[in-house]
């Protein structure tokens, strides 16, 4: 049996997975925590890895490594490979004025075309401009950038040669000074963000999904990004789209075609095989049913109950959830609302299905951005704490109309980068093909007027947030 390691290097912890390269069943893993915060040090991603491969068993009788990792994060290196500054994460805001900024020096529709992507601030580029105008020292000094599962794959090579870094299409993909459809670096793009010529910045080496590089002992796959490692060991083809339910929302959808929206409501990124990888993301996800389940003073399971017992369409009711405001639609200074209201129809019972067929409506409204961009989608597969939930599970298709298929719960990040690793091992032209994992797809009618009413409302909201601008 040959074995390989998967490692999800995440916002919270490290994970990893050593798994059977024949058939992608896990054998051991192990994870250890990342310190709370959007600014971390990098070598604490180091240490968490260190204690998640020895709580794994160890890697001696590992064939290859691939490391999946959080995207956008920037981390800036000097000529002596040392880190200039703790790394900023994509969830640091701070760099929200500096993507303001650069979208508007060239226009969103230039941003676009160049990289696939409107930049907002979780985008590396937008942290390199901040750092150029508020720590201008240290923006001098950068002498390399890479992104988290860069630097992690780097440390494992152990050379500390900056010519050594090394990436792939899908993590360059998020920085902002990357063509995914050329396969090349924008340095231009790079050099506006930093406020200096960026020629002898390093920049890691784009790999090919199959190619590898040497480590200590065992063969160091290219690694990916998390959306694009989940949607790797999900075995996502394309036309196929996940629905990821966790704090936020993600829409991503395998591609063969690559997308480029002046709108901002999709990301053109790639994916992990060689095809494209466009992606929505809001900002509101299991968080909306955490609200109604306390409002209501029932647990999950409760809220479930609730739900399941309304009809469909809720008597009428709309929960539109921008309660942190949004970003697909981009409205981030918008507040969640209840319309539809009546005496007969105001139940516990109601309130809780709007509220779960509220965040369908508004994956829907993400994945409806994708289909406009021209992107095929012939199912979905739903993953993440929200798909717990037994009311999301079976609301889910009345509102997209389209089954939703349920996958067993798995690491599917660290899962995708052990199938990277076993690909590099084996050596094939495409990825191995794994078994599927179990899963249950999820039927039931549609109800297209759900989506109808809540557009209606969302619509009222924008008008009524214009009106009170204007008065």
């Amino acid at each position: 049996m040959m074995l390989v390691a998967g490692v999800d290097s995440s916002t919270q912890s490290c994970k990893v997975l050593v798994v059977d390269a024949d058939d992608g069943t896990v054998v051991r893993s192990g994870s250890a925590k990342h310190p709370a915060g959007t600014e971390v040090d990098p070598e604490a991603w180091w240490t968490a890895l260190q204690e998640a491969i020895e709580a794994a068993g160890g890697l001696d009788d590992v064939e290859a490594v691939s490391v999946g990792g959080q995207q956008h994060g920037m981390v800036a290196l000097d000529a002596d490979g040392q880190v200039v500054r703790p790394a900023l994460l994509w969830n640091d805001t701070r760099s929200a004025r500096a993507a303001s900024d650069l979208v508007d020096e060239l226009g969103p529709e230039e941003w676009a075309q160049a990289t696939g992507s409107v930049l907002v601030a979780s985008f590396t580029v937008t942290k390199l401009r901040w750092l150029a105008d508020h720590e201008p020292d240290n923006a001098a000094r950068v002498a390399a950038v890479a992104l988290p599962h860069d630097w992690l794959t780097w440390r494992l090579r152990g050379t500390g040669r900056l010519a050594d870094l090394v990436t792939d299409r899908s993590d360059a993909s998020g920085t902002g000074y990357f063509d995914a459809v050329a396969g090349e670096y924008r340095r231009d793009l790079l050099a506006r963000a930093l406020r200096r010529d960026a020629d002898d910045v390093v920049l890691p080496t784009v790999l090919d999904p199959s190619a590898s590089v040497d480590g200590p002992g065992l063969a160091l796959g290219p690694g990916c990004g998390d959306n694009a490692g989940a949607a790797l060991g999900l075995g996502l083809r394309p036309g196929e789209t996940s629905f990821s339910i966790g704090t936020s929302g993600v829409v991503a959808a395998v591609s063969t075609t690559p997308t480029h929206d002046a709108s901002g409501l999709i990301a053109g990124f790639a994916d992990a095989t060689g095809h494209y990888l466009p992606l929505a993301a809001t900002l509101n996800g299991a968080r909306v049913l955490d609200m109604m389940a306390a409002l209501l003073q029932v647990d999950h399971a409760g809220l479930d109950a609730l739900a399941l017992a309304a009809e469909p369409g809720a008597a009428g009711i709309v929960h539109v959830p921008y309660l942190e405001g949004e970003r697909t639609p981009n409205r981030p200074d918008a507040t969640g609302s209840l319309a539809g209201l009546t005496l007969a129809g105001t139940t516990r019972e109601n309130l809780a299905r709007a509220a779960v067929e509220g965040l369908w409506c508004l994956l829907a409204d993400a994945l409806d951005a994708m289909r406009d961009q021209g992107v095929e989608v012939t199912s979905a597969q739903l993953v993440g704490g929200g798909a717990r939930s037994r009311a999301v599970r079976e609301i889910g298709p009345t509102v997209l109309g389209i089954d939703v298929v349920v996958p067993e719960p798995a690491e599917y990040v660290a899962l995708g980068a052990a199938r990277q690793a076993a690909w590099v091992a084996v050596g094939t032209d495409d990825a191995p093909q794994w078994p599927a994992a179990s899963a249950v797809t999820m039927t039931g009618e549609h109800h297209p007027e759900v989506l109808e009413r809540y557009r209606a409302a969302t619509a009222g909201v924008l008008d009524q947030r214009q009106t009170t601008r204007e008065e």
